[in-house]
């Protein structure tokens, strides 16, 4: 692995819960499986589940925008794909942050867990040169409390 000159700063919120957010930095050799364990770890889960990160956004109708979406998945969805599996879906685990030509001000669109379905929105905060000390990912600024991965059951 190679070091990375650049330093990628990233504010996730929840979808529709925009007081509740996190600022994370990454070097740019580490990759969007890297980026999806920070975010995993930012936000007290506990429970691993199927994520994936779309470029620029996740479609909201099926149509010919569609085939502009890249989806990044983790590695395990692409070893037993299933029988809906269109072959585009790209690897996480092998796609470097450096790679992707991130800009300051680009939003994007990651999923964790697709039954319980929990979105965020990605924005590209800044791109700079490496400069934390210490060891990347990691975790600069937290706001809100994180909701429970799993929401208390109802018991009406």
């Amino acid at each position: 692995m190679r070091n990375s000159q650049t330093e990628y700063l990233f504010k996730v919120n929840l979808k529709g819960a925009r007081r509740i957010w996190r600022t994370i930095a990454l070097r740019g050799d580490q990759t969007l499986e890297d980026l999806h364990e920070a975010i995993f770890v930012a936000f007290d889960r506990y429970d691993e589940h199927m994520y994936s990160f779309y470029f620029p956004r996740a479609p909201r109708r099926r149509g010919a925008s569609q085939a502009r979406v890249r989806e990044y998945t983790a590695s395990f969805i692409l070893e037993d794909p299933g029988p809906f599996d269109d072959g585009t879906k790209l690897n996480a685990a092998d796609t470097r942050l450096d790679n992707l030509r991130l800009k300051a001000g680009q939003r994007f669109e990651y999923l964790f867990d697709f039954g319980d379905c929990w979105w965020h929105e990605l924005k590209v905060e800044q791109v700079r040169p490496t400069g934390s000390a210490g060891r990347l990912p990691l975790v600069l600024e937290k706001q809100g409390k994180s909701p429970p991965q799993y929401p208390p059951a109802d018991d009406g």
